[in-house]
Parts: C-alpha cells; structure tokens; sequence
C-alpha cells in the first residue's frame, strides 16, 4: 500500500510539472507600453545675419515638432524667424530637417543635421525668398524622461541668394 501511495504522489507532482512547464511555454508576455517617439521643440539665440546689402547680428526664435524613429535618427519640422524687433531686416524660414544622434552611455548626446525647405528674407525693402537648406550640430542634455535641453550651431541660407546666418540656438524638447 506504501508503494501504491507513494507512486501515485509521484505521479501527481510529476504531472503537476509537467502542466506547469507547458504552460509556461506557452505564456506570452504582455507588451510593454512606452512613450511615442513624438516630440515638442522650442528654440532661442541669436543669428549673425549677412544678406546682399547688410549684415546684423538680430534674436532667433523657432519652434517644431518632430519624431524620433530610434536612438540614432530622428527628424522634424519648424518654423524659425531671425530679427525679432528688429526694423533693418529679418529672415523666416520652415525646414524639414532630420539629425543623426551620436549616442552616448551618459545625459549628454552630441548630434549633426541637415533641413531643406523655404526661406524668405526682407532687407529695406529688398525680398528674396526660395529653396533654403540649413546645416546644424549640437548636444543634446537629458534632463528627464521627457524633457531635453539642446545647445546648438545652425548654418542657412537661401539658395543663389546672398542671404545667410549663422546662429547659436538654446532650447527644449519635449518628447510624449
């Protein structure tokens, strides 16, 4: 009876392991939600503006939106103005621009950039506008999950034009 009693005991732990076993093997996991790539982007600086009948050094201000497609590429969309309060002239420009992010392992995460779109341009009275490209570096500063700061050098110029700045941008991202 002993023998009967202890071969069905193991017997059942045996299927119990079993059953077990092959639940787990069947188990999947259930997604992990995250924050979407989407993000928020407000600048500040100042531009060293040259167009054909001046130069001026005159306050930047832009603001975009964009998406990041993974750590090392990411793009968006904004709108810039240099000479805010300023009468001599000013330069106004929409970009599509997309970034290479060099990572790092630290908050700190340095990138290069390239945008083409439209720019216009009014100096006493003198308009050019056209096809305008920009090219930019900087680093990038985690400060939370969601929120950046970015410290940058931008170049753009409106194609065969004599229109150009070069700018130091300061700003935030907000990604969600």
């Amino acid at each position: 009876m002993k023998f009967i009693t202890k071969a069905l005991l193991g017997l059942g732990l045996l299927a119990g392991f079993t059953s077990t076993a092959a639940l787990a093997a069947d188990y999947a996991p259930e997604p992990v939600v995250t924050a979407s790539s989407f993000y928020l982007r407000g600048d500040l600086g100042w531009s060293w503006l040259e167009t054909q009948n001046n130069n001026d050094s005159v306050f930047e201000l832009g603001a975009g939106v964009g998406y990041r497609f993974n750590d090392h590429l990411r793009t968006d969309a904004r709108f810039d103005y240099a000479g805010v309060g300023n009468d001599h002239h000013d330069f106004g420009s929409v970009l599509g621009n997309v970034y290479f992010d060099i990572t790092t392992q630290s908050i700190f995460t340095p990138y290069v950039g390239a945008g083409i779109g439209y720019g216009w341009s009014d100096d006493h009275g003198d308009n050019e506008s056209g096809v305008t490209y920009a090219l930019m570096a900087g680093v990038e500063v985690n400060i939370t999950d969601n929120v950046s700061a970015d410290v940058g050098y931008r170049f753009r110029q409106i194609i065969d034009s004599e229109t150009y700045d070069n700018q130091a941008l300061v700003g935030l991202r907000y990604s969600f």
